[in-house]
């Protein structure tokens, strides 16, 4: 399939943030080899102020007059505008759509800005970021861990303040949130919790920030954790799963020297996101293996600790209030308990229901009601076996 060739490209070019953007006269090919790379050289980690400025030059390289005196007023002159045909704009847009699954589709990426890094305060956070990343490249053995990620701002002024300021106490690092005390930013390849939680300004616009972030040696934390710094000296970052992120956590001590917010993306999205999301979620019905939540719940309490299953009963009931869509309480839930045990319930769960069936089949009706109501019936919200 053509697709798959930019699918596969676009995964590379999201891979490792270490590497360069762009530079003033490269070709796309060139740019996406340059984007594949493993991105640990001193070209990657040290770059100048001049190729900064010829990265930009080539982000202004396609420029509308028309749009481009409406985009400039979107944000102050430290961002600078890309447009469609530039080979950056087009690459981040394609990887955001296509990211957004179901949503994607109703999603309009109406601007994409880069940090131009243009003031003083901005290059010397620039170059702190470069020192930072060539530090923990040489503490963990020459792979620094570089990954692009996704950051929700409570507000487009918020973006503002992060460009002008970096990151500080005015977007509220989440203290009272699931993984501790913290910064929290999504993989490249899953926006879609940072868009449920993006808010619309008056224009009707969400905005994202995409990030470059340290994540050196993660370690996992755990739901409910309080943490907020590394627990020793060999570790950099936090993940919500080791395997799977969709998580990343930067403390807060390394905020403004592990995180580089290097783009702006702007779109619409339908107004009620979560109930647009919940729509879709009811047309698209599970095709794996599924069980009941109350009944997963009730199962789970025999292998997971009190506090555990209350925040899982708390998430719950939060989707049964329209505060969380059913994606994110499945994504929840598999981050809890984890896929291993969730597997192993609902199998065995579907086995003893396909049991039930061959039973109602030989007894008749009356046995075939019975069984529905033990079993919680398919008004019950179902969890499947992988998401």
């Amino acid at each position: 399939m053509a697709c798959s060739g930019v699918q596969g490209r676009l995964s590379s070019v999201f891979t490792d943030g270490s590497t360069a953007l762009s530079s003033e006269n490269s070709s796309e090919d060139k740019l996406s080899d340059q984007l594949t790379d493993s991105g640990t050289s001193d070209a990657a980690s040290e770059t100048s102020v001049q190729d900064q400025d010829s990265l930009i030059s080539d982000c202004e390289s396609v420029v509308d007059s028309g749009s481009s005196s409406a985009q400039s007023r979107m944000f102050n002159d430290r961002l600078v505008a890309l447009f469609d045909g530039n080979r950056v704009h087009d690459l981040i847009k394609q990887r955001f759509v296509s990211s957004l699954g179901l949503l994607g589709p109703h999603a309009n990426v109406v601007a994409i800005h880069r940090n131009s890094y243009s003031s003083l305060v901005g290059q010397a956070r620039l170059r702190s970021f470069q020192i930072y990343l060539k530090a923990v490249e040489e503490k963990c053995g020459g792979n620094p861990n570089v990954k692009y990620a996704w950051y929700a701002p409570s507000s487009k002024d918020e973006i503002s303040k992060i460009i002008c300021h970096g990151f500080g106490h005015h977007e509220k690092p989440q203290k009272d949130g699931l993984y501790g005390s913290g910064v929290y930013l999504a993989p490249d390849d899953s926006p879609l919790t940072c868009v449920e939680g993006s808010n619309v300004d008056e224009d009707g616009l969400r905005h994202l920030l995409l990030c470059r972030v340290i994540l050196g040696r993660p370690e996992v934390v755990h739901p409910g954790s309080e943490q907020y710094h590394p627990t020793s000296e060999e570790f950099d970052s936090g993940v919500d799963n080791p395997i799977a992120p969709k998580k990343y956590i930067v403390w807060s001590t390394y905020m403004n020297t592990h995180i580089l917010p290097e783009y702006v993306i702007s779109f619409r999205a339908p107004t009620c996101l979560k109930g647009f999301l919940k729509t879709q979620e009811s047309i698209k019905k599970p095709t794996s293996p599924w069980m009941p939540l109350p009944a997963l719940i009730g199962v789970l309490s025999k292998f997971l600790p009190p506090p555990t299953i209350a925040l899982i009963s708390k998430h719950y009931k939060d989707h049964r209030e329209d505060k969380i869509s059913r994606h994110e309480l499945i994504q929840r839930v598999r981050q809890i308990a984890g896929d291993k045990l969730l597997a192993s319930i609902i199998k065995s769960f579907r086995a003893k229901q396909i049991k039930g069936l061959q039973r109602v089949a030989q007894n008749g009706e009356r046995n075939g009601k019975e069984f529905k109501n033990n079993t919680g019936g398919v008004d019950e919200q179902p969890i499947p076996l992988l998401g």
